[in-house]
């Protein structure tokens, strides 16, 4: 069982840990150029806890394994779509930065499944070079929908996820 919660301002240490984690391991699983020069950074993150973005993954001792950004409402990066459609147009929610330590399996299927209980309609992007992560969002239902640009210019692969209702006879 992991329990999803805040991130505190005293877990920061422990969480660029986990991003210096994860970017190493993108770097050994060919996705050499997402998350250059040190970011996520500090101060990003920091701004993030202080919104109450951030949340962090623990175990049943309280030992972070996981770490991620969850921001319901618009994503101004999320303005246009290319190469596709989002699969709604309705109230969405946002995961950007879901890292892991790489001690735990699950980690990043708990933290989705936490963002889509609390809202039924969410959108994330990764590089195209992030095969790992491409993975994880498609086994988890996620859809691709088509190509987004971030603030720096580069474009990532858009996924949406929707509770659709199932009408029983």
């Amino acid at each position: 069982m992991m329990e999803i919660r805040s991130t505190e301002i005293k877990d920061l240490p422990l969480v660029m840990e986990i991003y210096d984690y994860a970017r190493a391991f993108m770097r050994a699983t060919g996705n050499t150029t997402q998350w250059i020069d040190g970011y996520p950074s500090e101060v990003l993150i920091r701004q993030e806890i202080e919104e109450g973005h951030s949340f962090v993954c623990a175990d049943e001792q309280g030992v972070i394994s996981g770490t991620f950004c969850f921001i319901l409402g618009d994503d101004p990066t999320y303005q246009h779509i290319y190469e596709g459609v989002w699969l709604n147009d309705e109230p969405y929610g946002v995961v950007h930065r879901l890292a892991t330590n790489g001690t735990r399996k699950g980690v990043a299927a708990a933290c989705l499944d936490w963002c889509f209980q609390r809202m039924p309609n969410v959108r994330v992007d990764t590089h195209r070079d992030n095969k790992v992560m491409q993975h994880i969002l498609e086994k988890h239902g996620f859809q691709r929908c088509g190509i987004i640009y971030v603030k720096d210019g580069t474009e990532r692969i858009a996924y949406q996820k929707i509770r659709t209702m199932v009408v029983r006879e």
